[in-house]
């Protein structure tokens, strides 16, 4: 799933690359497209969209919110776990299958929407607080205060990676990414978060700001203009089970339950885990 690096990059890409530029024509893809395109004002998708430029495009958690002119509409993407946008010239290999192109001139471009399996959307609409789930977001993870992130914390129960991934709490952390935060504030994800001391809330806060930074970083470099790729060869312990831990050596422990896996050093993040799970590898 592209989480909040790997979007953030993509906006800056298509922010310098795309705005301003008009929409040439629209190409909806017959099979599949109903599933992923969602025309929410009915005036008609690819119509509406023909000869739109985007004003801008800005992130928030997990979406991306394309500002069309001059209509003032919306064109938001919510990739969810296999989308993926492709910034190519026309005629370049697909980087899955494609159920949207946007075409611009001068020089060509495309910008397509690819999706292994239908799970990810693309709205059209004039109201952003019309997308599922966009009006429940919480504040952005690289948005949050220090004090807002301990008042809502307080709000939640539960193990704490899954509080980092719930999008009512913070938004832009998914499995992945909150992995790798609690490696950083050597916390075991299982930990309630009722355990936590006001000292380890403000590490893991801490922690969660320089993981997302320094993979921004990375996924810069790495990443350049092609903004279907997903880079992260650079983790600590996302899936990198029996691997030695970069900070202790110790094998890269993973456990998987509510259909995730989740991957943490026992070593350098001690604490219980949930009854009935076993020991970990």
């Amino acid at each position: 799933m592209p989480e909040l690096p790997e979007l953030e990059v993509v906006r800056e890409v298509l922010d310098r690359r795309l705005l301003g530029r008009p929409i040439r024509q629209v190409t909806l893809a017959p099979k599949g497209s109903p599933l992923v395109v969602r025309d929410l004002t009915a005036r008609g998708f690819a119509a509406t969209l023909t000869g739109e430029a985007f004003a801008r495009v800005e992130r928030r958690g997990k979406f991306l919110a394309f500002t069309l002119q001059p209509s003032e509409l919306y064109l938001v993407v919510n990739p969810k776990l296999t989308g993926r946008l492709q910034l190519c010239a026309p005629g370049e290999k697909k980087a899955g299958p494609v159920h949207l192109v946007l075409h611009f001139d001068k020089p060509p471009t495309e910008l397509r929407y690819v999706d292994s399996k239908t799970m990810g959307q693309v709205y059209l609409t004039d109201r952003l607080e019309a997308i599922p789930t966009f009006a429940d977001m919480g504040p952005d993870a690289l948005a949050v205060s220090l004090d807002d992130f301990r008042t809502r914390l307080r709000s939640f129960r539960g193990e704490i990676k899954g509080i980092l991934i719930r999008a009512p709490f913070v938004a832009g952390i998914g499995n992945a990414y909150a992995d790798e935060i609690l490696w950083h504030a050597r916390m075991h994800p299982y930990r309630k978060r009722t355990s936590l001391t006001p000292a380890e809330v403000v590490q893991l806060f801490d922690s969660m700001g320089s993981v997302l930074r320094a993979a921004i970083e990375q996924v810069r470099l790495q990443m350049g203009d092609d903004v279907h790729l997903k880079p992260r060869d650079f983790f600590a312990v996302h899936l990198r089970s029996g691997e030695a831990c970069p900070r202790c050596s110790t094998p890269v422990s993973a456990i998987t339950a509510n259909q995730r896996i989740t991957n943490f050093c026992r070593a350098c993040q001690p604490g219980g885990l949930l009854r009935g799970m076993g020991s970990p590898p």
